[in-house]
């Protein structure tokens, strides 16, 4: 499959990350979000990007600008109905994400694939909602898309052959490096990484040692560029928490269980960067 044109619902950061990527790469984008306010802030915060990719000498000019015209917004599904693929990065909500991918089913091409971006959510049940659950993928992008090289490429039980191959090609396209997957919850990196954050939220709230300490201690001792609290933030506390939870309910087992500090700070708004607090302030 020729990829020309590729539609992103949601505009939040991985959203406007994936549009991003997809118009340097030479596709013709429309990002979609259920208001102006919303796709205004997506789109600057892409075209801030752009600028301090051109100020470092990453990219020049001609390529932004020429990027820049191939991105289109708007609040109408509609949109969709021209689109080689469809990428659902809504916020990880199953309920949310059901009734994204159903509206996207109802405009879109019969020959267009349909891909989710999360973190977590099996993609099995997610193509289940479908009428055909053959073209639906999972493309789990990383974040800060532009800079994030992985994409987990997840195959759901009714995932066809020619899917998984046209979407490993589309990601490599990209400028990213495809790994795959089989549904599972967490996938491969999640699976090993939110665990991981999780106990650092237990060694804090233990007074083990202190925010500071935790992340010097696994940014000097394990090699990790940034550490594991300071990861949260930027991942969004709620996001990690939300993992978490569906670790619980979909591997039944206890050692998933979260952490009651993360809960904590995600019930009193501490999301992280976006919010200007989490574990850090910002």
């Amino acid at each position: 499959m020729i990829f020309k044109s590729l539609a992103v619902v949601g505009a939040g950061t991985m959203g406007n990350g994936i549009a991003q990527v997809a118009a340097v790469a030479g596709l013709n984008v429309v990002m979609i979000d259920v208001n102006e306010t919303a796709l205004s802030k997506g789109l600057s915060t892409l075209t801030a990007n752009l600028g301090r990719l051109v100020d470092k000498g990453k990219l020049d000019a001609a390529s932004r600008d020429s990027a820049l015209t191939r991105i289109g917004t708007s609040t109408d599904y509609q949109r969709l109905s021209t689109a080689d693929i469809i990428i659902e990065a809504a916020t990880e909500n199953v309920d949310l994400k059901i009734r994204i991918l159903k509206q996207i089913e109802s405009v879109a091409r019969a020959d267009a694939i349909i891909a989710s971006n999360t973190s977590s959510i099996s993609i099995t049940a997610l193509g289940a909602v479908l009428n055909d659950p053959t073209r639906f993928i999972g493309m789990h992008f990383f974040n800060p898309v532009p800079v994030m090289a992985l994409v987990e490429v997840i195959r759901g039980l009714q995932t066809t052959e020619s899917t998984v191959n046209a979407v490993r090609e589309l990601t490599e396209r990209l400028g990213k490096s495809p790994i795959g997957v089989t549904n599972s919850p967490g996938f491969v990196v999640n699976r090993i990484l939110v665990p991981m954050i999780n106990e650092a939220f237990f060694v804090l709230a233990e007074g083990v040692a202190t925010a500071e300490e935790i992340d010097a201690g696994m940014k000097l001792g394990a090699n990790h560029p940034i550490g594991p609290l300071a990861l949260a933030d930027l991942v969004g506390l709620d996001v990690c928490l939300s993992v978490m939870d569906v670790y619980r309910k979909d591997f039944g087992d206890s050692k998933y269980r979260a952490c009651p500090l993360l809960r904590e700070l995600v019930a009193a708004g501490r999301l992280g960067r976006k919010a200007g607090w989490g574990v850090y302030k910002y």
